[in-house]
């Protein structure tokens, strides 16, 4: 069976790379669509060895069509996957706007592959924060061994993270350092270039962004509601993948060995530790791959059954486009898309 399947944000950093990802997985699909706001009407777009040009979201029927990967945004979510949903088109929707409704499945397939089959209350499925994502993927094969309680954790996080604009304005601000240029700070409340920034998203009343408390709701969400949280997420001057310093306290006792072993059969990630000068991942060495890495795994002597460990990943793969079509590919596999889909 094929599927059609229409891309809302095509233009943007996800948008290209969920069309990338639909062509590279080969998705079976009979038709894909790329949709934009009405700037970017005529713009093309690769998909595999083939051309598309934007249409319209605003003039789109979506009656015929199966699976929408959206990637504009939580207004424009907010305003149009409800309405998406009700014409039977399954929305994988990339922003924050639906995560934390109880009738909308807050999905990573290594995690919670199952929860998919809530997508019928409301047809719209959210993909969570790019932090989060890679997180729970190191963090699930640990809490099934040993019942995690605590995790405290530092992000790193790429300009890509902040869209285009954000990835634009480091090259700039990048080059005019180096040229003895104006540094211009439009997208980042302070200078990106070889600095970093403790800010990501706004500041909540309690002090935390509420990209901070993306990462302690969503955790929540998708693994255990059992586990307490707390992230401080700092933007730093990487132009595509994150990086995690996690501290997790358990249950049970486990050991970095058996840390390791468990983590190097868990489905996503891949284990580069070898305690030597490079022996472990960076952004610049996960930027185009799919899996989350783990390196550094260590015990923490400060906490009874303690460890740490470094993870990183690709941001706008794992931890937005990847992510979103292998939920449609989890639908697709649990046979959740049925006749009744296709028969508009």
């Amino acid at each position: 069976m094929a599927y059609k399947v229409a891309v809302v944000g095509a233009t943007g950093n996800v948008g290209r790379e969920m069309l990338d990802i639909l062509a590279e997985r080969r998705f079976p699909v009979s038709e894909v669509v790329a949709l934009a706001s009405s700037r970017s009407i005529g713009q093309e777009v690769s998909f595999g060895d083939k051309i598309l040009k934007c249409r319209h979201l605003d003039t789109y029927d979506f009656t015929d069509t199966d699976i929408c990967l959206m990637s504009a945004g939580g207004d424009v979510s907010r305003e149009w996957s409800p309405r998406i949903g009700a014409k039977g088109c399954v929305v994988i929707d990339n922003s924050s706007a639906f995560r934390m409704d109880p009738d909308v499945p807050l999905i990573v397939p290594e995690v919670n592959a199952a929860a998919v089959a809530g997508f019928t209350r409301k047809y719209i499925i959210a993909n969570p924060n790019c932090s989060t994502a890679q997180l729970v993927v190191a963090l699930k094969p640990l809490h099934d061994a040993a019942k995690i309680t605590r995790v405290v954790v530092s992000t790193y996080q790429s300009v890509s993270g902040a869209g285009k604009e954000a990835m634009d304005e480091l090259f700039s601000q990048t080059r005019a350092v180096f040229t003895s240029g104006a540094v211009e700070s439009k997208k980042f409340p302070k200078r990106m270039a070889f600095n970093v920034i403790p800010q990501i998203d706004v500041f909540m009343e309690d002090g935390f962004t509420k990209e901070e408390w993306k990462m302690a709701a969503e955790t929540k969400k998708i693994l255990d509601p059992k586990i307490k949280l707390v992230a401080t997420c700092v933007r730093v001057p990487v132009f595509i993948g994150h990086s995690e310093a996690v501290n997790i306290e358990f249950e049970n006792p486990i050991s970095p060995e058996e840390a390791t072993e468990i983590l190097r059969s868990a489905p996503g990630v891949l284990v580069v530790d070898k305690r030597e000068p490079g022996g472990y991942i960076t952004p610049h060495e996960a930027a185009g791959e799919d899996a989350t890495y783990v390196s550094r795994i260590r015990a923490d002597h400060t906490v009874d059954n303690g460890l740490m460990l470094w993870c990183v990943a690709d941001n706008l793969r794992k931890g937005a486009a990847l992510n979103a079509v292998q939920i449609a590919e989890a639908l697709m596999n649990r046979k959740l898309l049925g006749p009744k889909m296709r028969a508009a």
